[in-house]
């Protein structure tokens, strides 16, 4: 076997008990909430962030972030199931070695239902690993009969003999643990310290309320509070809620596996969960085993256990030890299992049913916000408690004053039960300055808008399987992408080929050959191929079956006059050599009737033709290849290769029978691949897609680099760049901007970082190439997206920053090691995902402007007020009804906001780049100043600007204090608007597109009437009239033109924080 294959090849570079790798890291001076690569973060780093943030409510605000308990113990459970397979595997070999000195003990088949053996003897025959109970049971042959399959054919696919089955041995399905019901979610939304703190309050705002004015006027205060509190559980707890459902579904679509099965002799296609014991499955490399089965026949095949054993040792598979465990990855070579056990009776569907899966991870923007949550949160707390320090002193020293002008404490006059309710009250407006200061929902609105993306993104064919991968994919600088049908649309035909050599038309190729060498064709096209033919008993149109490339080449070899059937019974199959894409070639060593021993190859042209001395001439003659013959065949593969069309040769040699080895060493047998008589050399047309160009256009704009690693040919990826505009001109197609895969891998590591950012196209690539590619792009500081289908590709996709793997085309190794799964292998959809990547780091940037907005503008004014006159304009509840605004529903207006064509017109988000730009904290100190210089001067002018001084004091400072909540609302909901486009001045460009922004905005308007007009003895306000509703609808509205005016200042291209940074680091050298 190949020294590649002796490891796992698709091991992962990095665990999280390993550490991280020197890319993946962080060094610990970055600061506690800087991880910007999540993937690789070792769980140390991830506790220390979460024991430094702010927290009010830890069960929210970690809720999507990774469990690290439920992790430690995933990671237990899954050492004891893999110590218990290994202790089955060494009783294995125990009791086999005592059936060898006293005899085998027989396992008796038991009928089940319509078959001959039931669940229970299949169970432990395949746990056992047990062959001398299959040997008992007549062999994969005798199993087959008695579940009534077909080793050739499968079982029927009526829908009658499937439900016989399932009854008989179960489905492929595991029992999960139910996702948390609402009430749980309810249950967490109360368990935030600062509304415990006010539910608290009410109770005793509530009985000292009743005591004094009895139960009619005596319970507003309590019960307002109570209300409102009990209202912001609520709609946290179903906004919570929603959210989970959401994730919940994205993560059954994730486990739901396609594969490959035989029913009634042909192909098909079917979900993982409707497989049934008896279904005869093909395996080929990268392919994840389904469940617990017995290989009926195989070709090298070898199968990595580590994710039952933990051992990354691979295990070779033969008759010998035909067990084959469900969730194990297929490593190398093909071959065909017949499912004994499927769902809770296979070691993986316990595995899967005992382990709580968690599917929480931190991305880079959660763990940010939370720093900013909690320098945010630090400094609330602060105001809050001078506030509260203040209000205390003021009551206690007789300074505060009730609406009436009475003094509201007299030390030795006033009631004990009065004191401690206006003691309450001020309490109470503390804790609320807390509940709106400390931002919980800031990193739960990462969560909001990763989950509105994904659920779109998977309309637009991108399945997330890491939340992180999301937002980085915004900042994305370069995406090296694959060619066939990623680039191209993968439906490939042979529309050239080099036959007898000479030029022939594919078309009516039959008609053109000798009967020698069409059968020789027809020998190889049959045998060496891991594509099957489909004749449909009717006489309808036959069906192909495997990759685009053996597609095209049986299709060609059915116009040649192929029967397949016929072809590949005739023969016996010696040994196989699966193409792996290291050695860009794949042979088959077969044994004719007449004892004849002939081997097939099939790859590359160039590496093919290389290995051959001869070929067929038109007259059937063998001809040496002399140097101008190879030449003229050369010069075949380059005219073909640059009308972008894939070259493959097809060669064969003979070779003596008893010079095969025995059947012993027959797996570890390598093919001879030297002295080869040349067949065919054909060109494969493989049409680019017609979206690509476009796409590669807007990435160029949009500063990203697309580039293209193929394995193909070098003039044929020159030729599929220009066409699809990789490189523009001809001119740029020269080196460095093309290199081969050899060269690159030739250089030093300084050399590869140096030339790597020049590197457009890479042909003839190997997996190992696209590796080093990415780890020099990602050292020079690019972020890089890999596309990647094949198994061999797994290092490169868990390497890069994301991780793309194809959807139709892809491994389930492949798959497993991305990030984002393509769905439809379009490259127009990776640009998608880019537009995707970027709305999000967008959207929270607009949810941030805007919370921070009214943060700042909320924690002022009451400080202020507090401070100067010992009274706060905006109460407990109105500060409640105020965070709900600003929380819950300002997160789902903004943090849905689709993507649009402004945000690929900007250059890629740097790592590093601040998350409040200066456009931000332009925006953000525009509009606060002007809520506060405008709501401070009604506070403390307000009657006499309202024309309320002949009015009772107690009716005025209620009108006062209502206009100033009302006015404060509005200016929220009018600035809403402006945080939709931080930095355009048009701020109703694509509105109509956004209905839950409309809905939201409409919702809390008018229950901002009901609290207004209706509900005043809640909120402390009283109704306003049309005079006061002007007022406070125009100081709204002027947000609008201030934002465009704002709009027109300009801001430093340096961030903020950077010459902060820069001013600190030279003060700290002068005093050095």
């Amino acid at each position: 076997m190949d020294d590649s294959y002796k490891g796992s090849p698709y091991r992962r570079h990095t665990d999280e008990e390993a550490g991280c790798s020197k890319l993946g890291c962080d060094s610990d001076d970055e600061g506690t909430f800087s991880i910007p690569r999540t993937k690789d973060a070792p769980i140390v780093r991830l506790k220390r962030w979460r024991q430094a943030a702010l927290v009010l409510n830890a069960s929210r605000r970690f809720r999507y972030t990774l469990d690290l308990k439920k992790e430690e113990e995933k990671q237990q459970t899954l050492r004891k199931i893999r110590a218990h397979a290994q202790a089955i595997r060494a009783a294995v070999l125990f009791k086999e070695a005592g059936e060898q000195a006293y005899g085998a003990e027989k396992l008796i088949a038991v009928p089940s239902g319509d078959f001959a053996i039931g669940q229970e003897q299949l169970s432990i025959m395949t746990r056992d690993h047990n062959n001398n109970a299959l040997q008992q049971f007549g062999g994969v042959k005798g199993l087959s009969d008695m579940l009534k399959t077909n080793l050739e054919k499968g079982i029927p696919a009526d829908d009658v003999d499937l439900l016989k089955r399932r009854s008989a041995f179960g489905s492929n399905t595991y029992p999960r643990k139910k996702g948390r019901s609402f009430w749980m979610f309810l249950w967490e939304a109360w368990q935030d310290l600062t509304l415990i703190i006010l539910m608290i309050a009410a109770a005793a705002s509530l009985a000292l309320g009743i005591k004094t004015e009895g139960i009619e006027e005596g319970w507003y205060d309590g019960g307002s509070i109570a209300f409102a509190v009990i209202l912001v559980i609520v709609v946290t707890a179903v906004s919570d809620y929603r959210q989970s459902l959401q994730f919940q579904n994205l993560n059954e679509e994730k486990r739901n596996i396609h594969l490959e099965v035989i029913r009634g002799g042909r192909r098909v296609e079917l979900s993982i969960y409707d497989l049934v014991v008896g279904d005869v499955v093909p395996l080929n490399i990268g392919d994840q085993v389904p469940a617990d089965g017995i290989l009926i026949s195989g070709h090298s095949l070898s199968i990595d256990e580590s994710s039952m054993t933990g051992e990354s040792k691979i295990v070779h598979k033969d008759s010998k030890d035909p067990f084959l465990m469900s969730g194990c990855k297929v490593a190398d070579g093909n071959g065909t299992m017949l499912v004994t056990s499927v769902g809770i009776n296979t070691e993986w569907g316990l595995l899967m049913a005992s382990i709580s899966e968690d599917s929480g991870e931190e991305t880079p923007l959660q763990v940010r916000l939370n720093g900013v949550a909690t320098f945010i949160g630090i400094v609330g707390l602060t105001v809050a408690l001078i506030v509260l320090v203040v209000l205390l002193a003021r009551f206690f020293t007789g300074h505060t004053k009730n609406a009436d002008g009475s003094i509201q404490f007299r030390a030795g006059k006033t009631k004990v039960s009065h004191a401690v309710d206006g003691a309450i009250k001020i309490l109470t407006v503390a804790v609320t300055i807390v509940v709106v200061a400390v931002p919980e929902g800031l990193p739960l609105a990462v969560t909001l808008t990763l989950a509105y993306s994904m659920r779109k993104m998977m309309a637009d064919k991108a399945l997330v399987r890491r939340l992180s991968a999301c937002e980085t994919m915004g900042s994305a600088t370069t995406i090296c992408s694959d060619k066939t049908g990623t680039l191209t649309l993968n439906q490939m035909t042979v529309v050239e080929a080099y036959v007898g050599g000479r030029k022939i038309d594919p078309t009516d190729s039959n008609s053109q050959l000798s009967s020698m060498v069409t059968s020789l064709l027809v020998e190889g096209i049959a045998q060496n191929t891991n594509g099957s033919v489909y004749l449909p008993p009717n006489g309808g149109e036959a069906e192909v079956s495997g990759s685009p490339t053996e597609k095209a080449i049986l299709q060609w070899g059915m116009k040649l006059g192929m029967n397949f059937e016929a072809v590949r019974s005739e023969c016996s199959v010696l040994h196989v050599f699966p193409f792996n894409s290291l050695k860009k070639r794949g042979g088959v060593a077969i044994q004719l009737p007449n004892s004849e021993v002939h081997i097939h190859w099939k790859g590359a042209a160039e590496i093919v033709l290389d290995s051959c001395t001869r070929y067929i001439d038109t007259d059937d003659h063998l001809v040496e290849m002399d140097e101008d013959k190879l030449l003229t065949f050369k010069k075949a593969i380059e005219d073909m290769a640059s009308c972008s069309l894939r070259c493959v040769a097809i060669a064969y040699r003979t070779y003596e029978r008893e010079r095969v080895p025995d059947e012993e060493e027959l797996s570890r047998w390598a093919l001879p691949e030297d002295d080869l008589v040349l067949l065919a050399i054909v060109g494969i047309k493989d049409p680019c897609r017609p979206s690509v160009k476009d796409a590669i256009r807007l990435c160029r704009i949009a500063g990203v680099k697309v580039r293209m690693v193929t394995g193909d040919n070098i003039q044929t990826a020159r030729a599929i760049a220009l066409e699809c505009g990789i490189l523009t001109s001809e001119a740029d197609a020269t080196e460095p901007n093309i290199i081969e895969g050899k060269s690159f891998r030739a250089l030093s590591d300084t050399q590869r970082e140096e030339i790597a950012e020049k590197i457009s196209v890479m042909g003839r690539s190997s997996p190992s190439d696209k590796l080093l590619l990415v780890q020099a792009l990602r050292k020079r500081g690019d972020v890089v997206a890999v596309t990647g289908d094949g198994t061999n590709d797994a290092p490169a996709l868990h390497e890069a920053d994301i991780g793309l793997a194809m959807g139709i085309q892809g491994t389930e190794v492949a798959k497993e090691s991305s990030d984002i799964i393509i769905l439809d292998d379009n490259f127009a959809s990776v640009v998608k995902v880019v537009r995707w990547g970027r709305s999000v780091y967008a959207n929270i940037q607009k949810f941030i402007q805007f919370q921070l907005t009214v943060n700042v503008a909320a924690l002022v004014i009451n400080f202020v007020a507090a401070v100067s006159s010992g009274d706060v304009p905006l109460n407990a509840v109105q500060l409640l009804w105020v965070n709900l605004i600003m929380d819950t529903l300002g997160a789902l207006a903004l943090a849905t906001e689709p993507p649009t064509d402004h945000l690929m017109q900007r250059s890629p988000v740097g790592r590093r780049e601040p998350l409040i730009t200066n456009i931000m904290w332009r925006n953000l100190l525009i509009q606060a100043s002007y809520q506060v210089s405008v709501l401070l001067v009604l506070n403390f002018q307000g009657k006499r600007i309202l024309n309320l001084e002949s009015d009772s004091n107690a009716h005025s400072n209620k009108v006062k204090n209502t206009l100033i909540f009302n006015s404060f609302v509005l200016c929220q909901i009018f600035n809403e608007f402006n945080a939709r486009k931080p930095d355009e001045k048009n701020i109703f460009r694509g509105i109509t597109k956004n209905r839950l922004f409309m809905g939201i905005v409409a919702v809390t308007l008018v229950l901002q009437i009901l609290i207004i007009q209706f509900l005043g003895k809640f909120a402390s306000t009283t109704r306003l009239n049309w005079k006061h509703w002007i007022i406070s609808v125009v100081i709204g509205f002027i947000s609008w033109p201030l934002a465009i005016l704002g709009k027109l200042i300009p801001v430093p291209a340096t961030p903020f924080s950077n010459i902060f940074n820069v001013f600190k680091r030279r003060r700290s050298q002068q005093r050095n």
